[in-house]
């Protein structure tokens, strides 16, 4: 398969572009500085500028599927402002590059811990993640409207950390694993399991779900 990742860079898209290129896809991997990029036969580095909609879907046409794992830093003062710009533009280039599939690497803040309120939205959850938690929000919202692109938006669980990788976990849709187990967790090669999964055999069209251990 012929993936196109944006953010492969980061915690999670490092993740997601180790088990993809171990599982034998192509990857486009389309960062800020390839420069930190492996070297590897099936992996092809693009650096873009994500705001610039017209380059990104040239860039995306002719892939199979588009990984979005995007982030803005989360330093960066503007972490929302951004967040929403580049998730808009990719999502907008991705329908017009007429991508098979599309997963946005979604945010535990952004998952139902009850009927009509999620995470992000309890005063428990830390500021410090609020902003670009609410960007990762938006990008879902944005995703519900377009009804003629095959997407999915995975959320890891709450506790999200490196570690081994063991091939299992258990998924919810459209509900956080909180109202399963008082402490969700996952590392990250395993949270990249499930979006590989997820990419070569499709379930969740159009919806949110979770990914962790439910022991």
């Amino acid at each position: 398969m012929k993936i196109a990742l944006i953010g492969a860079t980061g915690f999670v898209g490092q993740a997601i572009l180790n088990e993809a290129l171990a599982r034998g896809h192509h990857v486009t991997a389309i960062v800020r500085d390839p420069s930190k990029l492996p070297q590897h036969a099936n992996l092809t580095a693009n650096k873009l500028d994500v705001f610039d909609t017209a380059a990104l879907t040239a860039v995306l046409a002719g892939h199979d599927s588009v990984i979005n794992a995007y982030n803005g830093g989360w330093n960066n003062p503007n972490i929302y402002q951004d967040g929403v710009k580049a998730h808009t533009s990719i999502i907008n280039a991705s329908v017009q590059a007429s991508t098979r599939y599309f997963l946005q690497v979604g945010g535990a803040g952004s998952m139902e811990i009850a009927p009509g309120l999620d995470l992000i939205d309890t005063p428990e959850f830390p500021e410090q993640w609020k902003q670009g938690a609410l960007a990762t929000r938006e990008a879902y919202r944005l995703l519900k409207q377009k009804v003629g692109m095959a997407w999915t938006f995975l959320a890891p669980a709450p506790d999200l950390h490196p570690g081994e990788r063991t091939g299992r976990y258990e998924v919810i849709v459209d509900r956080s694993p909180l109202q399963v187990t008082q402490s969700p967790n996952l590392t990250s090669p395993d949270y990249a399991v499930a979006v590989l999964d997820e990419i070569e055999s499709p379930k969740h069209d159009k919806q949110r779900f979770s990914a962790f251990y439910a022991g």
